[in-house]
């Protein structure tokens, strides 16, 4: 074969291997059958070869024509390659940026170029000529996989490849426009419900309850107006709203303010009315949406009314309003009604367990006390779920007066032991908290998840049950004592009644949510308080039960010195964080606080016994306090809330208590009524 310093020319068909081969096959069968047409004949052989000679320079020829046409071909494919290469980086509409080694800009395409601000780019350091885009680039440079970011306004796909530093960008604002398009005219179905309605137009005359109701549709159907949003009454205190998720978006900007607007009108004529919403967004099918709201109003009424509850299909609820003291609207009637219902279900079980919050109080054991003697007086054994850890000491001198009443220390029994022993005909039964994640008996509950009763005073969570079968959540009532004790009167009168520490614990539990009947108390609070007392409530046992010991007692006044006001009218109280305090003492601290004359909500951040970092607020009412700590993962009601955090120091906590405070309280602040 031809080398290039050889002197021998061949065809330049020999260059490519396929035609090469050819040729060889031809020539070799072509000497074959020369040497057979000599043996047979020497002037036939002279012919052939003749012919041969002719054959091979047209062959050969024709083979160079092959050749040439075939690299003319491939440099011309080359030449179309490469210049589709550069007309692509050039002309495609995606955005091409090199940098080196310094993060300067090395090239750019014709098509990124606009993006700039300035025309000058090639050769200046990418934090000079766009500094988001750099920031961007460098937070996501060890990126292997596209992301998308914003950059002067507009949305990029962005692929960084960094063996080459080249960034691809591409720009899908298009497709991001038409993305929120679609997410806000989704559609948000809602429930309007008047909470107090009834209450108030008893009173009424029709013409004035023809004005108040003409008043508040007024004022609906402006503020569905000013939104686009649809609303049809379904009766005097029934609404029903339909609008795209742009205009909720609107609403929830304007915090609802159409809650403070009815409420502030309807004060004025003398005729306060209040209102709940339910809004449900998220779902394709009408149907789900539509129980999702009325499930979003249900929570918005077990948490007091006067606010707006919105969730998605599958996001967490956010709520607006609930500022305000709700206005008592439980009758007797109900409280007959739940009685009757909650003695048929103890009726259909083999046996009930109780379940009170962890850390218990005075106002847990109180109700637990109480349904068991009712499960008793019906002739059902009931058991009370108990955890002896972490146990202040009022709880620890009502156990040991347990002591002296036998039957009823035999029926308090460990977690474990209500697991063994309950069956599918049991009956579960939540005192004094609505959230199966701070009871008890979690393992239990999970076990009797669809045979739970709840009986609470505190607002409605949205951890609460799914499927309870009786639900008796006030929050109007002081305490689940009160709201048990009513129960009482619906009794059998034959049945065995409670005894003198039932009553005393009960009675107790009342005291002590009510701060001593100053605190969220009613004349149901007193009347319950009355049926205890003739009971047998025993006053200097309760006083008893209330005594701190001498170190709590320390602690508490320890806590109390350590309090800076934040403001005229909010206390802060910010313990040492190598310091452990008992949940009860830090909470008897901040209660102490709201005796100080213009506080109106007091705070306390403490190293809590189990580790975690614990969070204890009151108000006088004039703050929502559990608004600021839902906002934390806690919960409780609008003068009490608390919640627990975990991998956070005493003071990182109180910072973020402070910054919730600043966010959330003062941007809902309350009303003027």
């Amino acid at each position: 074969m031809k080398k290039e310093n050889t002197t021998l020319a061949l065809p330049p068909f020999m260059h490519n291997r396929h035609l090469r081969n050819i040729a060889i096959f031809i020539s070799l069968n072509l000497v074959l059958g020369l040497v057979i047409a000599f043996v047979y004949n020497v002037w036939v052989g002279v012919v052939l070869l003749m012919l041969a000679c002719v054959g091979l320079f047209f062959v050969s020829k024709e083979l160079n024509v092959v050749e040439q046409k075939a690299n003319n071909y491939m440099d011309s494919l080359s030449y179309l390659i490469k210049r589709g290469e550069q007309e692509s980086m050039l002309e495609m509409p995606l955005g091409v940026l090199i940098l080196d080694s310094q993060q300067r800009v090395s090239w750019i395409n014709p098509y990124l170029q606009p993006y700039f601000k300035t025309d000058r780019v090639v050769g200046k350091q990418l934090e000079q000529v766009a500094p988001h885009l750099a920031q961007v680039i460098q937070t996501n440079w060890d990126q292997d996989d596209p992301f998308e970011a914003t950059w002067n306004g507009r949305h990029f796909n962005i692929l960084i490849q960094r063996q080459y530093r080249t960034i691809y960008l591409m720009d899908i604002t298009h497709y991001a426009e038409v993305e929120v398009q679609y997410e806000n005219e989704k559609v948000a179905i809602g429930e309007i419900y008047l909470d107090n309605f009834d209450e108030v137009s008893q009173s009424m005359s029709d013409q004035e309850i023809s004005n108040l109701r003409n008043y508040v549709t007024n004022k609906l159907t402006e503020w569905a107006q000013q939104y686009g949003i649809y609303l049809k009454r379904i009766d005097a205190e029934h609404y029903s709203i339909m609008m795209y998720v742009r205009s909720l978006k609107a609403v929830e900007a304007d915090k609802f303010n159409i809650l403070d607007t009815i409420r502030k009108g309807t004060v004025q004529q003398n005729f306060p009315i209040t209102l709940s919403i339910g809004i449900a967004y998220g779902d394709t099918d009408l149907n789900q949406l539509a129980d999702l709201a009325q499930n979003n109003l249900d929570l918005a009424l077990g948490r007091g009314g006067d606010q707006a509850v919105i969730k998605s299909k599958d996001g967490k609820a956010v709520f607006f309003g609930g500022k305000t003291n709700p206005m008592e609207k439980r009758t007797r009637v109900r409280a007959r009604m739940i009685t009757h219902a909650l003695v048929q279900l103890m009726g259909t079980a083999d046996q009930i367990f109780v379940d009170g919050h962890k850390q218990p109080d005075m106002d847990s054991w109180g109700a637990a006390l109480g349904i068991r003697r009712i499960a008793q007086m019906n002739g059902k054994k009931c058991y009370i779920v108990f955890d002896d850890q972490d146990v202040h000491t009022d709880i620890r001198r009502l156990l040991d007066k347990i002591k002296d009443y036998p039957d009823i220390e035999a029926s308090i029994i460990s977690t474990d032991e209500a697991v063994k022993l309950t069956t599918d005909d049991s009956l579960m039964i939540m005192v004094d908290h609505s959230n199966p994640k701070i009871g008890v008996a979690q393992e239990l509950y999970q076990k009797l998840e669809n045979r739970v009763v709840i009986i609470d005073h505190h607002r409605r969570g949205e951890d609460f049950p799914p499927n309870p079968l009786l639900a008796y959540v006030e929050p109007y009532a002081s305490s689940a004592c009160e709201l048990i004790t009513e129960m009482f009167e619906y009794q059998s009168q034959s049945a065995d009644p409670m005894n003198e520490l039932e009553a005393t614990a009960m009675l107790t539990g009342i005291v002590v949510d009510t701060q001593s009947f100053t605190v969220k108390t009613g004349t149901r609070t007193f009347d319950a308080a009355s049926y205890l007392r003739s009971a047998g409530a025993n006053v200097e046992e309760i006083a008893s039960f209330m005594k701190e010991n001498v170190k709590n007692y320390m602690d508490e006044n320890h806590l109390i010195s350590l309090v800076k006001f934040e403001s005229d009218h909010i206390a802060l109280i910010t313990a040492e964080d190598e310091v452990a305090y008992d949940s009860v003492t830090a909470a008897k601290a901040v209660d102490s606080l709201l005796s100080v004359d213009g506080v109106e909500a007091s705070f306390v951040v403490f190293r809590r016994q189990d580790g975690n970092v614990g969070i204890s607020a009151r108000s006088t009412g004039t703050i929502n306090v559990q608004l600021i700590m839902e906002q934390l993962g806690g919960g409780g009601h609008l003068g009490a809330g608390a919640t627990q955090l975990t991998d956070q120091t005493v003071p990182e906590a109180s910072e973020l208590l402070q910054t919730t405070i600043k966010t959330s309280l003062l941007d809902n602040a309350p009303a003027d009524e």
